[in-house]
């Protein structure tokens, strides 16, 4: 096994997930989380997962250790309307928790460069091969984690007849190729809001048992059946994807596909829209979307589309860029349990991006491991939905959104509407109303860091700010 091969497979997607559930119960305050059995959240993370020490050294063929740590986590369901957003940066316009992990993540790297610069403690980077750049150790790597589908094209997954909720894994020939038509008494799901979430469609009907020992990968999600035949895996068919398709109304392994989730994020204006009929053609998959407002549109790009960007464009944005040598990518997402389709999850994050070209050097579309475990965040609104039973109140999403860090000032943020939680009308504007992860504030963090080196050990991009640093 290769050192690199060996480093991605000593951990699992259980693993992953526990380890994100723990630190979201011991590391995250109170304030923020849901009120119990009456709000739900969605949670992601960042977990960096580094050889041990004593076998960084030794790279023997023999087993693999590794350590696994979160760096960064982020809880949230919530987007700004158009009209709120602020060309000053101080607010955050896109709340949901892969956003909120990926913007903490930033501020991880930031302090990590810090801290290699100033050559005090060990970091995660080591000196590139050109003056002012850096690079990531190459023991160590970075694993994605949401407790649900990403939000946009990854949460089109096929709904097929035998499910008492319809949340297994599909064949990717049927995943990426949905646009069949269902028989004519099939009706699109009355309330459409109730798909816009991954977890959210026939909640009462999810199965919470762990998978079965044995079970087959198309059960993945959710364990065994109790009604209806268990389809037979066509992975191996000989049939061509066309000849699959020529099926109507027939998913490759055989079950009738009676819908789709939904998704409430809207395409992209000048993109080719959703057919919007009845049953599983209701969405056109491929395409880019941006997140559902409440009246007022959004412009934050949906979590599937973002994810795809940064598994093409790394995590670290084009301010950190400067001082790499190269992108940080993820070599990894785990999803929590929840409706899931691997295919379209590959379709969303993968296989739709494989004709992007003209990148600069070092940049790519990245083969990503995407895995799903079978542990269910205890927030989420099926886990939630599932405890409060017939209690008396409407279930509602939590308004606050976390951030948390692996920085050791401040590593806590917590906001509502964009601004920390508390903020008031006349506050906003002020410095105290800037959430940590804003723009305006990592951009701070980014002067922070250049005014920590010399300007002779600045990268030659950012030459153009060399004598134009004191008036930062």
């Amino acid at each position: 096994m290769g050192f690199d091969q060996g480093l991605s497979t000593m951990w699992t997607a259980d693993e992953i997930a526990q380890l994100c559930y723990e630190h979201y119960g011991s590391r995250l305050p109170k304030q923020g989380k849901p009120e119990p059995n009456r709000e739900w959240t969605l949670l992601a993370a960042v977990v960096k997962i580094q050889l041990t020490a004593d076998q960084a050294c030794d790279r023997s063929d023999g087993p693999v250790q590794v350590t696994k740590e979160v760096v960064s986590m982020g809880t949230g369901t919530k987007c700004i309307g158009q009209s709120k957003m602020r060309k000053s940066g101080d607010i955050l316009n896109d709340s949901h928790a892969e956003v909120i992990a990926r913007r903490s993540f930033q501020r991880y790297l930031l302090h990590q460069l810090h801290l290699a610069a100033a050559l005090k403690e060990e970091s995660i980077f080591l000196p590139g091969s050109q003056r002012g750049l850096w690079k990531l150790r190459p023991d160590l790597l970075f694993v994605f984690f949401s407790s649900h589908t990403p939000c946009g094209d990854a949460s089109i997954i096929p709904m097929l007849e035998f499910e008492d909720q319809p949340c297994c894994p599909v064949s990717r020939d049927w995943a990426s190729n949905p646009s069949v038509e269902t028989s004519d008494n099939l009706e699109a799901p009355e309330d459409k809001r109730k798909c816009e979430d991954p977890e959210s469609p026939v909640a009462k009907k999810m199965r919470l048992e762990p998978r079965t020992p044995g079970g087959t990968a198309h059960r993945q999600s959710f364990g065994s059946q109790e009604k209806g035949p268990n389809p037979p895996n066509v992975s191996g068919s000989n049939l061509t994807a066309e000849e699959l398709a020529s099926v109507t109304g027939m998913s490759p392994s055989g079950a009738q596909v009676v819908d789709v989730y939904r998704t409430g994020a809207k395409c992209v204006p000048g993109e080719a829209g959703d057919s919007r009929k009845p049953g599983a053609a209701y969405h056109q998959v491929g395409l880019l979307r941006v997140k559902p407002g409440r009246g007022d549109r959004t412009c934050s790009m949906s979590c599937s589309d973002k994810l795809a960007r940064w598994n093409i464009l790394g995590c670290q944005g084009a301010l950190l860029m400067h001082f790499l040598e190269e992108p940080i990518y993820l070599s990894a997402v785990v999803i929590g349990k929840c409706p899931y389709s691997q295919e379209a999850m590959r379709r969303a994050l993968i296989g739709r991006c494989q004709n992007v070209s003209a990148l600069p050097e070092g940049f790519g579309v990245q083969e990503v491991k995407i895995q799903q475990s079978d542990l269910l965040f205890g927030q989420s609104r099926c886990a939630v939905q599932t405890r409060k039973a017939d209690s008396p109140g409407r279930l509602v999403p939590c308004g606050a959104a976390i951030s948390w860090s692996a920085v050791p000032e401040q590593p806590l943020d917590v906001t509502a509407n964009g601004f920390p939680q508390g903020t008031t009308k006349k506050g906003i504007g002020r410095l105290q109303a800037r959430s940590r992860i804003s723009k305006v504030e990592l951009f701070r963090s980014f002067q922070k860091l250049l005014s920590s080196i010399s300007e002779d050990k600045w990268p030659d991009s950012l030459s153009f700010w060399q004598g134009a640093a004191g008036g930062m």
